[in-house]
């Protein structure tokens, strides 16, 4: 999916967990936080891209081409094919549980079921649009 796109969805179930959990700092807060979390996990994508063409050219062709950064993301990495989809799905997996492990870990429980909520949006929403191009 798109940024824009998992912003939105970032948004959506973020405000719904937010609201459910009432949280200290206030849902405000929490809304942002689930935005910048469903865009930004993404980053991994340029990451794997890293280990599989050996340099760092998707980044770069994200950064220094702004048309194709914010709004043809899906073109950054046609090169990869299914795998790299795998690839991306199972960091986001790996990800998730790293963070929602820790929190719970230190005794953050609540926070770790907000970050693993937004983080299962996310993953589905990826499968789904996965499913859509297949």
């Amino acid at each position: 999916m798109k940024s824009l796109e998992h912003a939105v969805v970032g948004a959506v179930v973020g405000s719904a967990a937010a609201v459910a959990l009432q949280p200290p700092g206030g849902v405000p807060l929490l809304v942002v936080g689930a935005v910048i979390l469903s865009v930004f996990i993404d980053l991994d994508h340029f990451f794997i891209a890293r280990v599989e063409r050996g340099d760092w050219q998707n980044l770069r062709t994200a950064v220094t081409n702004p048309r194709v950064g914010l709004v043809d993301q899906e073109g950054v990495f046609l090169e990869f094919g299914p795998r790299f989809n795998l690839q991306r799905l199972l960091s986001h997996h790996l990800i998730g549980g790293v963070a929602v492990g820790g929190l719970a870990l230190a005794g953050e429980t609540s926070l770790a079921g907000f970050v693993g909520v937004v983080l299962y949006a996310h993953v589905v929403c990826d499968f789904l649009r996965d499913l859509e191009l297949a």
